[in-house]
């Protein structure tokens, strides 16, 4: 019998690629937007209506999911967005948005579907997180936090599972060529003091971006923790994620003259 997986935010980005990679590995796969609506014929998958910001959504989402499906083997949390800028400056309403879709968002939807899968004493959470949930970079402070809280949360959960069969994975991408900027958030007024930092910021950006690979890379990466028997929890991704890893561990204040070496040699 086929799996059935859910993926959230499986609309665009690394959501849309993983849901039709599985889709294409045979597995049955249900995918969630806030509009499910506007894709109705347009992907290969099931969408079902799930806000993160919403808690009517959320609360009411298990029951209505199994309305429609006897069973759900995987829970994929994917769905999230970027508050970008420098720290000082964004509004601290917007970081709150930022913890209260990409952090309390996805720990609501794994609750919610938890009692099912201890019921069935089986289930696997995979999280798409970030590399910046283990190493932070500039202009991105609340996303890095968003994501290092994740990454504390399911690290402790994992144990509280185990005895009941349900693996827990995390999926750690460096950059990526996708729509993530596009669909990112930063403050409006900004300070003067940092525009040099700023502009250095931007350029190193747009480098990286330019050198990013390929993301179909990410949902080949969870196609591999899916059809793990015992997946392990740190699944690092992408160029340089195994070095930056261990700098973090070994040589954490290397990592950061690095990091501040490519800024100060960007010209402005």
């Amino acid at each position: 019998m086929k799996q059935t997986i859910l993926v959230t935010g499986a609309s665009s980005g690394f959501g849309l690629l993983v849901a039709t990679k599985l889709h294409e590995s045979g597995y049955k796969v249900i995918g969630t937007s806030r509009n499910p609506e506007k894709y109705l014929g347009k992907l290969p998958f099931k969408m079902v209506a799930l806000d993160l910001d919403s808690e009517h959504s959320i609360n009411t989402f298990s029951e209505r999911l199994f309305q429609e499906i006897p069973k759900l083997d995987i829970l994929i949390n994917n769905a999230g967005f970027l508050v970008s800028g420098i720290a000082e400056e964004i509004p601290i309403e917007l970081g709150k948005q930022q913890f209260e879709t990409n952090f309390w968002g996805t720990i609501k939807v794994t609750n919610a579907i938890l009692p099912h899968f201890r019921k069935e004493k089986a289930g696997k959470i995979i999280t798409v997180s970030s590399i910046v949930g283990l190493v932070a970079f500039p202009n991105a402070a609340y996303y890095a936090a968003s994501k290092h809280a994740l990454e504390g949360y399911f690290k402790a959960l994992r144990y509280e599972l185990n005895e009941f069969n349900i693996s827990v994975a995390m999926i750690e991408p460096s950059a990526f060529k996708t729509s993530i900027m596009d669909n990112s958030s930063s403050p409006i007024n900004k300070i003067t003091d940092y525009n040099a930092l700023r502009g250095k910021i931007e350029k190193f950006t747009i480098e990286l971006i330019k050198s990013a690979e390929d993301p179909i890379i990410v949902a080949n990466k969870v196609l591999n923790v899916v059809q793990a028997a015992k997946p392990k929890f740190r699944n690092v991704v992408g160029k340089g994620t195994n070095v930056l890893i261990n700098l973090q561990h070994f040589a954490y204040g290397i990592l950061e003259r690095n990091v501040l070496n490519k800024l100060n040699k960007t010209k402005e």
